[in-house]
């Protein structure tokens, strides 16, 4: 009896060490979510470092300390091959050369154009920086999308919280502005981006981000082929500037109609210039909600997106024409090689008292998230 106890333990402790062994290979085999860092250059005193988000499918998020800037988001297409699906640099050079169209980046002070590049506010005209045919684009001169963010991983999923306090005066705003802005990778294949401000001073705010998509991962020149669709039934009308005049026409029978999707290339001869406009959102209030979607049939992927914000600009890539330097693989980014699809308040609000108000006061918090989430279709 003794033996075959002896016998019966030792065949137990074997299949326990097996089960042991067997438990840690799968666990070393799960995937998990994690960010990696690395040096990405110099800027000045500045160590630029980017850090690469991942989650337990694969897919990739990298985004710089300079600018917030996404350089890659890597998702695979129907057959399972993996590419970037936005357009990006081969190096930091390339993001500091002049010219750069936002690649990827963090807008701020102000996202899209404020009319002779000033506005009134409790009884004082503040001049700002003037970038855009005598307006202010994305914050002026030197926007967020130049400076060197705060940088802190963050626990849990993947990650990462970039920092940043824009100074009384800094581009001609008002008010010490202290902005928080959280990358997060989830496991649904989402790029999440929580954007909270305070400031100390009353002063406009409107957030964004600069990415220019395109789902074919470079295999497609151009995202004409692509289709889109945006919810919305009016769009705010502008002038030869780009200056919103007020009017909030009705999209129906018009080029600008995206309702039910179409591809983006089918009526852009009809928008002079091409689409670089603000779709009023079909939204009751300020919940997350699905407002648009892009698809390229050819690869399969699709990607929705989803806000807190009233308004989306589509940027069909009007302005790039093969000229940028250090792209990516040495790629031509020809006319419409990438679109933005920009969340935010509607262009020129604090000129506009008709638009929903994008002034920040003393103890309130300003809030904005969008989703960029990532799926296959297969048909």
């Amino acid at each position: 009896m003794k033996k075959i106890t002896a016998l019966t333990l030792i065949a137990t402790l074997a299949l326990a060490a097996c089960q042991n062994a067997d438990d840690k290979k799968t666990e070393k085999n799960t995937p998990v979510s994690s960010i990696a860092d690395s040096i990405y250059g110099i800027h000045g005193t500045d160590t630029i470092i980017r850090y690469t988000l991942t989650n337990p499918s694969g897919m990739q998020v990298s985004i710089l300390n300079y600018g917030g800037t996404i350089t890659d988001i890597v998702t695979p297409d129907k057959n399972g091959h993996k590419g970037n699906v936005v357009l990006s640099f081969s190096s930091l050079d390339g993001y500091l050369q002049k010219g750069n169209p936002y690649f990827g980046a963090l807008i701020g002070r102000y996202g899209n154009r404020i009319a002779n590049a000033a506005f009134s506010l409790e009884g004082k005209k503040y001049q700002l920086s003037a970038n855009d045919n005598g307006n202010s684009l994305h914050g002026g001169i030197k926007g967020y999308d130049k400076v060197v963010w705060k940088a802190e991983k963050l626990a849990g999923d993947s990650s990462l919280q970039l920092t940043y306090l824009s100074r009384d005066g800094e581009e001609g705003y008002p008010g010490n502005l202290t902005i928080n802005v959280i990358y997060t990778l989830t496991a649904a294949n989402e790029l999440k981006i929580d954007y909270t401000a305070t400031t100390d001073k009353a002063t406009p705010v409107n957030l964004t981000n600069h990415a220019y998509f395109n789902l074919s991962a470079g295999n497609q020149p151009t995202i004409l082929g692509h289709f889109l669709m945006i919810n919305a039934d009016r769009y705010t009308m502008v002038n030869d500037k780009l200056i919103p005049t007020g009017e909030l026409p009705a999209v129906k029978g018009t080029p600008m109609d995206f309702t039910t999707r179409k591809l983006i290339g089918r009526d852009i001869a009809g928008v002079k210039g091409g689409y670089d406009h603000n779709w009023v959102l079909n939204k009751k209030g300020t919940d997350l909600e699905k407002i648009a979607e892009l698809a390229d049939t050819a690869s399969g992927r699709v990607m929705e997106v989803w806000t807190t914000e009233p308004g989306i600009q589509f940027y069909s890539g009007n302005f790039l024409d093969g000229s940028l330097t250090q792209t990516r693989n040495g790629e031509k980014y020809i006319q419409h090689a990438g679109l933005c699809l920009e969340t935010q308040h509607f262009p020129d609000s604090p000129n506009q008292p008709s638009f929903p108000t994008t002034i920040l006061k003393p103890g309130e918090t300003y809030r904005q998230t969008t989703i960029y989430r990532f799926g296959i279709n297969n048909q």
